[in-house]
Formats: structure tokens, C-alpha cells, sequence
């Protein structure tokens, strides 16, 4: 078998004549001798097809994923159903691609799959145009406030810490470059106060990012964060769980400049954490500083209806370092599993599934305090689908207990909120009343 490359040593001799090279070794000489490594790899001999898919094939059996445990975790990734026609009609050749249409004449296809998504993510979130999307809910964060920051020619950004500590973490790390500051506002009872928000609120303010339901799953008043950002003229970011907007107010009609989240609940798989789908909506008024790309419709010379690429930074592509965002991707095949999940669910759909993880949240919540394991984190019960509760037993002792009895259990509060014993537990559509109800059997009798 041969290593890596599979060409013979006659291969060799005859490209190393070619470049007038005498050795493999003399390719090297530039490197000053004491950098070079001298001697073999300390490598395990190739394996045949048979044996590294053996190989894999025992390696992936290490891990545990929600085909095996019943999933009560959330934080950001959310186990909702998937429709069959999901993977049916993404796995189609022609759609079996993430990168961006750079021949759109070509592409009518994907641009209408664009097209139809922009449309529908509109209809969602009350806003006038939407992006061809973006990497993933931390970074539509980023690229909003950076929007905000130039639409308003300012660089102070207020974000509640009700955003995802993910988002926030990924955002420190763009500012850090860009000399943008972040002011993060503290929570109280697991909401955002309208009053910490205003004392935090200054000229220099760009924007404001409020995420609702926020990570703690509360939903937050959005109307009076809201009117808090219009005092000082910043520019409104809401971060939403599209899910959520099928039974809670739109964003566009609470004031909302620019929408923001993770589409990942959306049909998309899990995925140990990627690739993910982040969403960008705005209104009419900033669409010209959008990240990325609009697909439009038109007509071509014979009257049909035709798709075209309507808008995108030209920057991006060509004087980089003079571009709005460098913002390339439109994570094509993640769009397209959205659009057909919004267009398979509809209306209804998408609101049975949201009337679900609400119900079955609430009977959740009350079953597990019932248990005697349990007491809530914050006082009232204004939770969409993931709710903190707080525990006297140290949160690995049941974190573990519930692995090894089949469940995954809530995710831990104590390192990004501070609450020792915190769990944030996530119920969706995909939970039945039996294994609600076996989970709580089972922390009872722990």
C-alpha cells in the first residue's frame, strides 16, 4: 500500500526530473537543518478500507448521542423532528452543496431555494428582508452588531447576558480586533431589568442585542427593552429561536431593527455541533449594509419567473480589508433544509410543534420539583421550552445518574451563571408524557 500519495517511485523519478530537483530531500534544503525532522514518523502502518472502517466504526460506538440517550438538553441545540422529506430532497445532487451560487444565471435552482427561505424567515421574524443566512447563531450576533456599529458610526455594544454565552465569547473575540467594547448587562430573576438596561445605555451606544427567549429560556419583555434602545436612538437586535415565533409575538412587531438566531431547530440535525444555520433579518432601511447576499425575483426575456442575486457586498470578495463583513458562505444546504422544514410544517405545523415544547415544558417543570430533587432558579413560570432549576446534589452526581439510566440530562449554570446545583433542562415536541414521566420516576427514587 502506498503512503498518502498514491504514485509509484518511477512517479516520483519523473516529476523530480521535471522540476529539475535531484531528491525528494532537496525540496527541503531551504530549511535550516536543526528545524528539519531527520528519521521516520512514529506512525502505525496504513490500513486497508476493511480495517479503518472497522477502526471508525468502533471509535464512534465511544460516544453516546441522542439516538441512544432521551434528550432533555438544549442550550442552543435542540432536538426537534425532522420530517422525512428533509433529508429525502437535500440528498438531490443538485442541492448536495454548502457554497454560495457565484454563477447565479446557472443556479436558478438554488437561488429559488434562497429566494423561498428569505421569504419565509421574513413572514417569521415581521422583518422586510432577510440574508441567504450565515454560519450560526454566534455569528449572526457578531455580524449584527457590527451592522449596528456601522449604521451608527459608534462601537459601544450593550448585550444582556441572557444571550448565549457562546455568542457573547464569539463576539469578545471579533470586538478584541476591532476595537469595538461590549458592555453586558446582568440579569435579574433570569430576565433583563429595563432599568439595568438604561443605566448601561449611553450616546456612544451603537446597539442593543436582548435575546428572548433568552438562554435561561425566559421570555424577556421586549417591548420595553425595546423602548430602553429608541431612547438613545441605538439600533434594536433581537436574538429569537425561530421555533418560538410561531406562538410568541414577531420581533417586527415589537420594534425589533434586526433579528438575529440559530436555525438549527429547523430541520437541521445536530450534528455534534455543526454545521449550523444563523439567520439575519432586517428592515428595509438597512438592507444595503446586510452581510452576505439577497436573492431577488425577475422575469427573463420570455416572461418566466427568474432568480437573481439582488444584492451582496462586492467588498467581501475583492478589498477585504475594506469590507463591511468578509462574510462568504451562505451555508446552502442548511438554508435549503430549512426551507423545506418551514414549507413541509406551515402555519400550523410550526405552531403545533411550538404549543408542544410549551406544554410539555410546563408539565416538566412541575413533575421534576415534585420529585423533592428540585427547586426553581428564578421565581415565576415565564419559560417557552427550557426552564433552571437548582439542585442540593452536585450536578455531576445526577448528570452521570442520568446517563447511565439512559437520559441526557440539563445543562450545567454553574460556569457561565454562577448558579451552583443549575440545571437547564430543554423539553421539545419530541418528548412523549412516558418518557417525562420516567425521567422524574427515575430522579425520585435516586
Amino acid at each position: 500500500m502506498h503512503k498518502f500519495i498514491a504514485n509509484t517511485e518511477q512517479d516520483r523519478q519523473d516529476m523530480l526530473k521535471v522540476i529539475g530537483a535531484p531528491s525528494m530531500e532537496s525540496l527541503f534544503f531551504d530549511i535550516p537543518e536543526n528545524l528539519r525532522f531527520n528519521g521516520e514518523l512514529n506512525l502505525e502502518p496504513g490500513y486497508s478500507e476493511i480495517e479503518m472502517m472497522n477502526q471508525l466504526q468502533q471509535l464512534s460506538c465511544l460516544n453516546k448521542s441522542i439516538d441512544q440517550l432521551v434528550c432533555f438538553r438544549g442550550a442552543g441545540a435542540y432536538d426537534h423532528y425532522i420530517p422525512t422529506t428533509i433529508k429525502h430532497l437535500a440528498g438531490r445532487s443538485e442541492f448536495f452543496t454548502a457554497y454560495t451560487p457565484y454563477q447565479p444565471e446557472i443556479s436558478q435552482g438554488t437561488l429559488q431555494v434562497i429566494f423561498e427561505y428569505q421569504s419565509m424567515l421574513c413572514e417569521l421574524t415581521g422583518m422586510d428582508a432577510s440574508n441567504a443566512s450565515m454560519y450560526d447563531g454566534p455569528t449572526a450576533a457578531v455580524e449584527a452588531a457590527i451592522m449596528a456599529a456601522t449604521i451608527k458610526r459608534k462601537k459601544k455594544i450593550v448585550v444582556s447576558k441572557g444571550l448565549n454565552p457562546e455568542a457573547r465569547s464569539v463576539m469578545k473575540t471579533y470586538f478584541h480586533f476591532r476595537d469595538f467594547e461590549m458592555v453586558e448587562v446582568e440579569l435579574e430573576n433570569g430576565k433583563t431589568n429595563p432599568e439595568t438596561l438604561r443605566a448601561a445605555m449611553c450616546p456612544n451606544c451603537a446597539g442593543v442585542i436582548i435575546q428572548s427567549p433568552n438562554f435561561l429560556g425566559m421570555v424577556e419583555d421586549m417591548h420595553a427593552l425595546g423602548a430602553v434602545a429608541k431612547e438613545t436612538k441605538s439600533i434594536f437586535i433581537a436574538y429569537v429561536d425561530p421555533i418560538s415565533l410561531a406562538v410568541l409575538e414577531t420581533p417586527g412587531n415589537y420594534g425589533a431593527d434586526i433579528v438575529i438566531g440559530e436555525g438549527q431547530g429547523l430541520g437541521n440535525v445536530i450534528n455534534f455541533g455543526g454545521p449550523y444555520l444563523g439567520f439575519l433579518a432586517t428592515r428595509s432601511e438597512h438592507v444595503r449594509k446586510i452581510p452576505g447576499r439577497i436573492v431577488g425575483q425577475s422575469e427573463d426575456l420570455d416572461g418566466k419567473r427568474a432568480f437573481v442575486l439582488t444584492l451582496q457586498a462586492r467588498e467581501q470578495h475583492i478589498r477585504r480589508y475594506k469590507a463591511t463583513s468578509n462574510i462568504c458562505s451562505n451555508q446552502g444546504l442548511n438554508v435549503l433544509m430549512g426551507s423545506i422544514y418551514m414549507a413541509t410544517m406551515g402555519k400550523e405545523g410550526l405552531k403545533e410543534v411550538a404549543k408542544q415544547c410549551f406544554d410539555k415544558a410546563q408539565y416538566t417543570y412541575d413533575k421534576l420539583i415534585a420529585t423533592g430533587k428540585f427547586k426553581p432558579a428564578f421565581e415565576g413560570k415565564g419559560f417557552f421550552k427550557e426552564f433552571a432549576l437548582v439542585s442540593d446534589v452536585p450536578f455531576e452526581k445526577i448528570d452521570q445518574y442520568l446517563i447511565d439510566n439512559g437520559f441526557l440530562g440539563g445543562f450545567s449554570l454553574a460556569e457561565d451563571y454562577g448558579i451552583e446545583g443549575g440545571h437547564l433542562f430543554c423539553v421539545t415536541e419530541m418528548r412523549s408524557k412516558a418518557e417525562i414521566d420516567r425521567l422524574c420516576s427515575m430522579l425520585e427514587v435516586m
